[in-house]
Order: structure tokens, then sequence, then C-alpha cells
């Protein structure tokens, strides 16, 4: 199973715009589309009661998240946002804004499109900010919650939209939390690796990317951004599971983003060296061997030197650089970890407490 983020851009088949990366899709339209199935009760017959009670929370958090949802517009595709403050500030996905810098954007509770630019993207998360350029007066921020009391099986919202029909929402259930996944690679360079997501069942498809899951307290608990396909089908949607980056780091990365226009603490844990894909003598990925070490980090302080190939972080195995990766992006800054290495042909191994991802 692989994952695309769901972007697509111009007139393109579902099918195919599932497996592209991104989630915006090139068609619009500015009919609001609303589908949200109550989820199959678990043993027994829900009550009449408990049944219109669970609709009616649904038509409450609706009404008060759906306003904070917008459509995006850029040059080459469409996707969605959830405004951030009365300052006209959006946020998305990296994959949504792309290389634009201006925008269009259409509010929930408006077919009239605004003007936006760009405030400043953090690939490496998959977040972006955007700002209005003439903030209209009632704009409703939404209400983010906190990712570390998002438990499985809470019932969720996705909004955003979906080929272009904006304002819709899906329904389904936090499946897991704490998924490590890596995006596609985009022209040649390798996607991000984005840790601590939300997987839920709720439908996310192309142009979802950068919209809001919700949960029933109409809290937004994660930026939509990834769907899974299933690459013995050609790529095929995998239907209802999707991923959406946690609101904690949404949160921080926006913050970083609108007050120093750039990223200065990532969130992500890191040894301190540079490194690559290692290959063994059949030309197969065998590790990832350290080119360079900083001095002072992480992985100097535990003797870890340029030229040793790094095969384990704790019980991961590494056996090329997005597998080491995709192992850090699993970790936190200050969590202390076994590293496996192997240096002129001999097996040895450092406990590590890992620093911070710099960024540049």
């Amino acid at each position: 199973m692989s994952f695309g983020r769901l972007v697509v851009s111009g007139a393109v088949a579902l099918l195919t715009a599932l497996a592209v990366a991104g989630c915006s899709s090139g068609s619009s339209s500015s009919t609001p589309v609303t589908t949200a199935a109550t989820p199959a009760a678990g043993s027994g017959t829900a009550a009449p009661g408990g049944a219109n009670q669970l609709q009616a929370d649904y038509q409450r958090v609706i009404a008060d998240v759906l306003p904070s949802v917008v459509q995006i517009t850029t040059a080459s595709g469409l996707g969605s946002g959830i405004v951030y403050d009365d300052k006209g500030d959006i946020v998305t996905n990296a994959h949504v804004v792309g290389t634009a810098t201006a925008f269009t954007v259409t509010l929930a509770n408006s077919t009239k499109p605004l003007d936006a630019t760009l405030v400043a993207g953090y690939p490496d998360s998959d977040l972006a900010v955007i700002r209005l350029s003439s903030p209209p007066s009632g704009l409703k921020p939404a209400t983010f919650g906190d990712s570390g009391k998002v438990q499985l099986g809470q019932i969720t919202l996705a909004m955003g939209s979906p080929l272009g029909l904006s304002s819709s929402v899906t329904d389904g259930i936090v499946s897991a939390t704490g998924r490590t996944v890596s995006e596609p690679d985009t022209a040649g360079s390798p996607g991000a690796v984005i840790g601590n997501m939300v997987q839920t069942s709720a439908a996310i498809n192309p142009g979802n990317s950068g919209g809001a899951l919700v949960n029933l307290d109409s809290q937004v608990i994660g930026i939509n951004t990834l769907a899974a396909t299933e690459p013995e089908t050609n790529g095929a949607a995998a239907p209802g599971i999707g991923f959406a980056i946690p609101a904690s780091t949404v949160t921080s990365i926006a913050n970083q983003l609108i007050k120093e226009g750039k990223v200065t603490n990532s969130g992500r844990a890191a040894l301190g060296i540079t490194a690559r894909t290692y290959f063994d003598q059949d030309f197969r990925p065998a590790g990832a061997v350290v080119v360079a070490v900083a001095g002072g980090g992480p992985a100097d302080a535990a003797g870890i030197q340029a030229g040793d190939v790094i095969t384990k972080v704790g019980d991961t195995p590494v056996d090329s650089l997005n597998s080491l990766t995709t192992a850090l992006a699993s970790l936190a800054p200050g969590d202390r970890t076994t590293v496996a290495y192997t240096r002129d042909g001999q097996n040895r191994t450092a406990e590590v407490t890992l620093g911070t991802l710099q960024t540049p």
C-alpha cells in the first residue's frame, strides 16, 4: 500500500486523481454538498432519540466549523484551507500551495473570490500559511483541539472541497493515531515524512488537502493531507484510509510561519548528521552512510563518525536515507534511543539522545 497527496490539476479522471500528489482538484463548483452518513452501530440498534441526537450533533458541528473552511485555487490546481485568525491568515498544506505565491480564496458562505498571497511554507511538515489581501469582516477562525486527547474510535468529520465540490463534509472515526507516513516523491525530490498523523475512515478525496478533520466538540484535530492508494490496483484509492497532520503540529508550525516567516523550531527529532543511502557490493540499499556529523550534536556526543553506516534506530531497521528519516519521524527531540551502525566492517551500537531537526 502506498500513499497519495490529493492534489489534482486540470481535468483528470477520478481514479488517476487519487494517485497523484496532493489534495487539490482542478474542477470547481460553488454548490455546497454535505454528506454525512450515521456510522453503523457497534452492537444493537440505537434508539430513535439517540440517532436524532447524533444527527443534531453533526449538524451543530457543521454549522460551527464549515464557515472556517475555505477553497483555495492556484493556476495549477485546487485545494482547501482553514481560517486561522481574524487577520486573514489561512493554514493549508504546502503541496496545495506548491510554487504559487498568489491565490484565489472562496469562503464557505460566499461565492465572491478573494485574493491572497503566500506568507510562508514548510514543506518538511507539508504546511503553509497564506493571507487574504483584504480580509472581510466576520471571518470565523477555527478552534484547534488538543491532539494528545484524540482517541481511537472518536467520530470525525472531514471538511473541504473534494473534486471541487466546495463545503463538502464526510464522516468516519479515528482509526489510529501516531502513524508515520511518507509522502510520494515530487519532481525527483523525496516527499515529506510526517510523524504522529491521525488516521481516519472519513472519505478524503482530491481537493480535501488542507481542509479540516473535526471532532464532535467542533474542534479541528488535524489537517486532511493524504489518502492511501493500492499499487496492485494501479494506484486506485484504498477506501477509508486517510491521514491528517495533527493539530499540535499545525498550530506550532503556523504560529512560527506567521510570526517569523519561517520555522525556527521544527519539533522533529534529529541525529545531527548529513547522510545518504549506502549500497552494498550487490548495489542493494543497505543502510544510511554518515557523510558529516554536526559538532556537539547528538551523533557526535554518542561517538558516531563520518563513514559509519547506520543500520537500525531503536527497533526499526534502516536500509536507506528514507527509512532513517521515517524512523526518526516517529520519535521526538529528547528521546533516547539505540543506534546500530557498522564501522570498518564491525557492528557497533550507541545510545543517542535525539536533538531537534535544524531548519535552513
